[in-house]
């Protein structure tokens, strides 16, 4: 029923997309987006390496080691320490 998208239908959805949100928001969307996706690899990333550091040796001390979550690489106006909870922290 929804076969392949050619050239036609694919120029149909964008114009469409353009007319919806106008032309002037588009960039703006964009931006955001690239952003958003910058923060989520950013975050896997510092998951990963959180995990196989934390594995390999854990905090001997009661104290939680704080972090800095940056937004965008260069974007410290949205940078915010961060205290992650250990496995003796109740959550």
């Amino acid at each position: 029923m929804f076969g392949r998208l050619g050239a036609p239908e694919i120029i149909l959805i964008l114009v469409v997309v353009i007319l919806l949100f106008g032309a002037k928001k588009l960039p703006d969307m964009a931006r955001s987006l690239g952003k958003s996706a910058r923060i989520l690899k950013s975050e896997a990333k510092a998951m990963k390496e959180d995990g196989n550091s934390s594995s390999a040796q854990a905090p001997a001390t009661g104290e939680q080691a704080q972090r800095t979550i940056q937004a965008a690489p260069g974007d410290v106006t949205s940078s915010r320490p961060v205290n992650e909870p250990s496995d003796t922290t109740q959550r």
